[in-house]
């Protein structure tokens, strides 16, 4: 195949955390490369998600004096995987994800700080963190990213008034009427909206902050990145290799080779119905998707179309969310840790522990068929904790009531007739709830148990997840299994090269992030655990591309980003 309008060493589709990180690699290995991506806006689901990335014994961790090692790290994966994924795959992950790390950390740019507390989502396994492995970004002043600002997707991050507010930082700030960490994180808050609108800075923390960092790491590297650029097949040449892509960019269609290989990076199939439909199992098919509008299974079906192998199609990067009546959804991390309250099926019974870590959540619930659920809250929830983006104290708004989000009543049984549940279930469940947290001890589900359960609960309790629910008026809100991002993708190997059902390598091909069937099979081992894999095989695939061919002679003007 000939004509190619463009051509460069590697072709990477996607501007995510894994796409970014794998142009910075090939860049370091002396090869030219490109970013395409399909949106608007660089970033992908990275851009919008809370940036933490989890790589155990990276830089961070290591200058913190993070004791860890790496029998520990295998151990933790081997248990929490189950045997799903080969452990060529994640040797590969644990092995590379320390020099993936130190390579960022080599822009001036790109610098993290550790989230000491935010426990791996697991910690009571062997080879757990009870302290966590997460890292995420520092906070950024995206004015410096110039014109490319305006490129940069909206996150929900960020506050009213320029208001940023990191992981650590939204962990004190719940407990603002319950603790002093909490009152002084307000005033810091409050100083931050002061200090913004005096020095005119536009601050940013999470995906946002780290996109714009490597959105900046590439600037220096002159690696271009074009934007409104779909790609619609993949090229292959007579022996089946991929060669490079087709795209539309600029109302054109053009071809852009990949002389060292393609990296798809393009994310899952959230919004993609017909895959949804086809894949994912009963009460998982609505789209609750809370990744980026542009994951709609391209890269896999491009993939597929060459006959690659596919696994864990079935499942997702799980979330309970709440469904704004404005059609954002919402995402529940902290809230199912609030003490008095409950989340219940239809038929008013608690399922599971309500504070586990949200996949987990959701595959229980998905497994009982309990679609939606109901976050059965008091009047003390309301008054001390945030909610589903309401402050704690502030009413909720009318629309929430006027379209079935959430229903208030006197008391349970009302409560109970207006959500449509048995109100006598409802009130034995609360009973035996109640009964549970003046003893600390959770006999049903070992609510409270977890390193990870306790992160966001209330420390003033005995047990930081448990508190009677007395107070009336009482609160119900649906919930619903919503998804940050699909698991199941492309199947690859320990190089991030794509493979057939015969374990054969498509040449040319490799995937990373949520394009490829997950380093984690179906569970999670800590914060970032998505953004972390995708960034670590995003850098293999770039430096084994480099290790099969020299590097080019020369690069031309456009190559290099000019």
């Amino acid at each position: 195949m000939s004509g190619w309008d463009h051509e460069f060493d590697l072709v990477i589709v996607g501007s995510g955390g894994g796409g970014m990180t794998a142009a910075l690699t090939a860049h370091d290995s002396g090869l030219s490369a490109v970013v395409v991506e399909k949106g608007a806006a660089f970033g992908g689901s990275t851009g919008i998600s809370g940036g933490g990335i989890w790589i155990p014994n990276n830089p961070t961790l290591r200058a913190e004096g993070h004791d860890d090692s790496r029998e520990s790290i295998r151990r933790y994966l081997d248990l929490l995987t189950e045997g799903r994924v080969p452990a060529a795959r994640l040797d590969a992950f644990v092995d590379n994800g320390p020099a993936a790390m130190e390579l960022l950390g080599r822009s001036k740019w790109i610098r993290f700080s550790w989230t000491r507390g935010y426990a791996d989502y697991h910690p009571e396994f062997e080879g757990g963190r009870p302290l966590g492995r997460s890292i995420e970004p520092i906070p950024f002043d995206t004015r410096k990213l110039g014109e490319d600002e305006k490129y940069q997707r909206p996150n929900g991050m960020k506050g009213p008034l320029g208001l940023w507010v990191t992981s650590k930082d939204y962990h004190d700030l719940a407990m603002v009427k319950r603790t002093w960490s909490g009152r002084r994180a307000s005033i810091v808050a409050a100083w931050r909206v002061s200090s913004n609108l005096f020095r005119r800075r536009h601050m940013s923390t999470g995906g946002r902050a780290l996109v714009a960092r490597l959105r900046m790491a590439l600037k220096d590297a002159w690696i271009p990145l074009w934007l409104r650029t779909p790609m619609t097949e993949l090229v292959t040449d007579e022996s089946g290799a991929v060669t490079g892509i087709v795209a539309r960019r600029d109302g054109k269609t053009v071809r852009i080779r990949g002389r060292y290989g393609v990296l798809l990076a393009t994310g899952g199939f959230d919004h993609n119905q017909e895959m949804r439909d086809k894949y994912l199992p009963d009460g998982g098919r609505t789209d609750f998707g809370m990744g980026a509008t542009e994951n709609t299974g391209d890269g896999i079906l491009a993939g597929e179309r060459l006959g690659a192998a596919l696994d864990l199609m079935d499942d997702a990067w799980w979330m309970p969310a709440v469904r704004h009546p404005a059609g954002a959804t919402i995402p529940l991390v902290s809230e199912r840790c609030i003490p008095p309250s409950i989340i219940v099926s239809q038929q008013g019974r608690r399922f599971t522990n309500e504070s586990a870590p949200y996949v987990n959540f959701v595959h229980d619930q998905l497994a009982g068929g309990h679609v939606p659920v109901w976050f059965v809250m008091d009047a003390k929830a309301r008054a001390r904790y945030p909610f589903a983006q309401i402050l704690p104290g502030m009413p909720i708004p009318e629309a929430f009531y006027e379209q079935g989000v959430a229903f208030r009543a006197d008391t349970l049984a009302e409560l109970a007739v207006k959500v449509g549940m048995p109100a006598d279930a409802l009130a034995e469940t609360v009973e035996r709830f109640n009964r549970f947290a003046r003893a600390g001890k959770d006999e049903d589900f070992g609510r409270g148990d977890s390193a990870y359960d306790r992160y966001y609960g209330d420390p003033t309790l005995r047990n930081p997840n448990l508190d009677v629910i007395d107070k009336a008026p009482y609160y119900a809100f649906r919930i619903e299994a919503g998804d940050l991002g699909t698991k199941g993708g492309l199947v690859c190997d320990e190089h991030s090269r794509v493979l057939r059902p015969d374990d054969s390598v498509i040449e040319g091909l490799y995937a990373t992030g949520n394009t490829s069937a997950s380093v984690m099979g179906n569970e999670y081992a800590g914060p970032g655990a998505t953004i972390g894999p995708s960034i670590v095989f995003g850098y293999i695939a770039a430096r084994h591309a480099a290790g099969r061919f020299q590097p080019a002679v020369s690069a031309t003007r456009e190559e290099w980003g000019a």
